[in-house]
């Protein structure tokens, strides 16, 4: 079933059972994918992985709001935020734990051959390929640093 149609019907499942927090984020998702759509042509659809992006780029989204909220002592907004961050991880894969992650950067190392922080930019590419959707970037990034000092 895409994606799209999913979230439809959980979009319906929400506004049955009332759940206005549930609903805010399905219908953040749905305006994404729409927007990604339009861009991308009528004609063609989204695939797997386009799909997958724009729903990180909303948690991401999600993510930056709330730690500013929560610098700024809004906790009502903060919570609103999180509750459509959880909603909108729902429908992304299993995210790796950072030990996960970290195995997957040093194997990415040894095959790439890289020894200092100037091979950064081989590791990145090559991790970015491997763990999409899997990992976020910054975290990818934050590992590969640590494990090329």
């Amino acid at each position: 079933m895409a994606l799209q149609d999913k979230i439809d019907q959980d979009i319906k499942s929400a506004m049955l059972a009332k759940d206005n927090a549930r609903l805010r984020g399905l219908r953040a998702i749905k305006a994404a994918i729409l927007l990604a759509k339009t861009e991308k042509g009528p004609a063609e659809a989204l695939t797997e992985e386009a799909e997958i992006k724009v729903l990180q780029k909303l948690a991401k989204q999600r993510r930056e709001s709330a730690d500013i909220y929560q610098q700024q002592n809004r906790d009502d907004l903060y919570q609103i935020e999180m509750e459509e961050l959880a909603v909108i991880e729902s429908y992304l894969p299993k995210q790796l734990s950072q030990a996960e992650i970290e195995e997957e950067v040093r194997q990415i190392i040894a095959q790439t051959g890289a020894s200092s922080p100037k091979d950064m930019g081989k590791v990145m590419a090559a991790a970015n390929q491997r763990l999409a959707g899997k990992a976020d970037g910054r975290t990818i990034s934050q590992v590969a640093k640590a494990l090329l000092q």
